[in-house]
């Protein structure tokens, strides 16, 4: 038999990841920062936090071993350790859409009414390939130049209205953002249906894949 001091040692290691993730904010802050590096500044607006509480998330998230650190002049930005943390965070809404049945009630009301038409990952990348549609990222400019599909049109979902006169009318258009439990696409559908366009959205997103390893960055494979 194994010693139970060192059996606990170990299973405390385990928990200290466990313990990192129990809060809505710190896995709020995993999911963008899936979307690539950003500055602590960045991540307290985006997740909508004081910059000091924001800190002490980050702070807990390094310490479990998730995010590191780097710095670029003052400030500091934050990323991902690995591609597996990614994954862990999949895993986690995987397992909580499974076994907890109000989290398709909270996806629901969050995401709204199924009132726009998915496409599968396989059918987007061969669409997208033979022309047939263009892929549109309605992510904010940071999230896109962190990783995106190639050949991807970028417009912030907030900028779309105003630059409609971008996008081919004759073509139809297929919106993602950063996964899915991202509202950006469903809005940027939405309008876009409104206007006019043929337009759907991923079922996946910039999270999924990442994962799969199909993301690119300007200038780079």
């Amino acid at each position: 038999m194994g010693d139970r001091a060192a059996k606990e040692a170990l299973y405390a290691e385990f928990a200290a990841v466990g313990k990192a993730l129990g809060s809505p904010k710190r896995l709020e802050l995993l999911d963008l920062l899936a979307q690539g590096a950003r500055s602590v500044e960045a991540l307290a607006e985006a997740a909508d936090l004081a910059i000091s509480t924001c800190s002490a998330h980050l702070q807990t998230l390094r310490e479990a071993g998730l995010v590191e650190t780097r710095r670029d002049g003052k400030r500091i930005y934050y990323s991902l350790v690995a591609d597996d943390v990614a994954s862990l965070w999949d895993n986690l809404r995987r397992v909580a859409l499974r076994h907890r049945p109000h989290t398709e009630l909270a996806r629901s009301a969050y995401l709204g009414p199924e009132d726009t038409e998915a496409v599968t990952t396989e059918v987007l990348l061969a669409r997208t390939k033979d022309g047939e549609v263009i892929a549109l990222d309605v992510r904010p400019a940071p999230e896109y130049a962190g990783g995106h599909l190639p050949g991807a049109i970028h417009i912030p979902v907030e900028e779309l209205a105003e630059r409609l006169a971008e996008l081919p009318a004759d073509r139809e258009i297929i919106a993602y953002c950063r996964g899915q439990y991202c509202v950006l696409a469903h809005d940027a559908v939405r309008l876009l249906n409104r206007h006019g366009f043929r337009a759907s959205r991923a079922a996946d997103g910039a999270l999924e894949w990442r994962i799969a390893g199909l993301l690119e960055r300007d200038g780079a494979a």
